[in-house]
Parts: C-alpha cells; sequence; structure tokens
C-alpha cells in the first residue's frame, strides 16, 4: 500500500513516515509538509498539489487548517483519507462529510485503539449509572494546541449516545454548582505529556474511573496504519475507531 503522509515535518508525520517505511506491506510515496523544500527524487514536497505519483491512501498529520487542500486533493485523485487532527471548524467538518460522498473517510480525535475501547466503556458505565456525575481529565503535551483535546470530546460524545440530554462543561471556572446534565471537561498542559485520558464517573456510593495513558505517540503511527488497511477497499463513507474495533 503506497501511503502519502501530510504533515511529515512535524512529530507524528515522522513517527508514521519511519512506521510506513518499516512495516510489511506499506510504502511512503510521498512525505508532505510546508517546512520541507520539494525534491521529488527523494519523494519530498512542500504541497500535496506538487505530488503527482501513484498512491493508494493519504494520512494526514498536520493541522486542520489544511482540510481544503486535504479534500480538494483526495477527490481529484480519488483517494481514501485518514484524517488524524482535531479541532476542526463546523466549515471544514462539511467539507469531510462532503468529501466521505464519494471516497472512504477516517477519521478519529484519536487513533489508540485503546482509546477507542476507553468511550465505549465509559458510555456503558454512564447508561448503568445515569445519576452519576461524570468529569473527564485530560493531559497533554505544553505545547498542544486544541483545548479540550479531541480524544475528550471523542469520549464525551460517545457518553452522550447513552445520556442524550448531556451538556458539556469545558474548563469549569465560575461559581455554581453543577448541573445534573453537565459533563465536565479539564485540560492539563505540561511538560512532554505524551496524553492521559481519565473519566470519573461518581455515583453516590462508588466510583468508577476509567483511565488511558499513552507511554508514546508510536500508538498513534499504528492505529494510522490500521486505518489505512481497514478503508482499503471499503465504499465511500465516514468510518472511525468503532468501526476498526467491530469489523
Amino acid at each position: 500500500m503506497k501511503v502519502i503522509v501530510n504533515g511529515a515535518g512535524g512529530r507524528m508525520g515522522r513517527e508514521i513516515c519511519s512506521l510506513a517505511e518499516n512495516t510489511d506491506g506499506f510504502e511512503l510515496a510521498a512525505k508532505v509538509s510546508i517546512e520541507f523544500e520539494t525534491n521529488p527524487d527523494e519523494r519530498v514536497f512542500a504541497a500535496l498539489n506538487e505530488f503527482n505519483g501513484e498512491a493508494d491512501v493519504l494520512i494526514d498529520f498536520s493541522h486542520h487548517s489544511a482540510t481544503a487542500d486535504i479534500c480538494s486533493f483526495a477527490k481529484e485523485k480519488n483517494l481514501p483519507v485518514i484524517i488524524c487532527t482535531t479541532g476542526q471548524t463546523e466549515a471544514e467538518n462539511e467539507l469531510i462529510r462532503d468529501l466521505s460522498l464519494e471516497v472512504p473517510v477516517f477519521k478519529s480525535g484519536n487513533m489508540s485503539l485503546g482509546v477507542a475501547l476507553v468511550a465505549e466503556l465509559s458510555k456503558t458505565a454512564a447508561s448503568f449509572f445515569p445519576d452519576a456525575d461524570i468529569e473527564i481529565i485530560e493531559k497533554h503535551h505544553n505545547q498542544k494546541l486544541d483545548v479540550p483535546s479531541g480524544t475528550a470530546l471523542l469520549i464525551a460524545d460517545k457518553i452522550k449516545e447513552s445520556r442524550t440530554d448531556a451538556t458539556y462543561n469545558i474548563g469549569r471556572h465560575e461559581n455554581g454548582k453543577r448541573t445534573k446534565e453537565e459533563i465536565g471537561i479539564h485540560s492539563i498542559r505540561m511538560g512532554n505529556e505524551v496524553g492521559t485520558h481519565e473519566v470519573i464517573i461518581a455515583a453516590g456510593n462508588q466510583t468508577i474511573t476509567i483511565r488511558h495513558e499513552s507511554e508514546n505517540r508510536a500508538l498513534f503511527a499504528d492505529g494510522a496504519l490500521s486505518a489505512a488497511r481497514f478503508v482499503a477497499g471499503k465504499s465511500a463513507g465516514m468510518y472511525d475507531m468503532n468501526d476498526l474495533i467491530k469489523e
């Protein structure tokens, strides 16, 4: 499988490039980053539209602001896309939904299989304790841009599937009692923290804590390649980690 990595100059981009080059069944078709100077002989490009070779999938680890370029390129080339970025605006999400009508689009706020399981377990626990207070705490490195993390929102959205009246209180900062419906989401930014997500479900006489710790970034790269394998041969549509773990 020939892979284009968009955002190849970043930390996660470098990780996925290294893994793709050293994993059987994968070939690195192109490394794309605004940080690069185009050199076709080295398969390095400053922009997606400078690459005219063959590819089977596009994996994006850049920034959500690249959404329009990614969607345009994928439509033109009829390429499946793995979107690993977070923080998309509603307009950008609309572009992604439009793209999914033509090609397979795999989008997840977190590419970890473990996180997908945490989200599913949190949904199940919330359904068993409908009156419990729920809080989500997420920790990331001090250079992370979006708050809260896409993963925290992914988990909250999954819980909301069983608590349809849930509201999100992001970074609680005002005086007042919590409401029965709210899910508190709290962000911590420090050092080189890769990513920790903790869901606390307090049911009065018992508390359930579900926690996921990312030890290194390789797990996200591995998840991206798993997603690439998953979309191969799939029909156009939107897919995520839940589809992968249920297959």
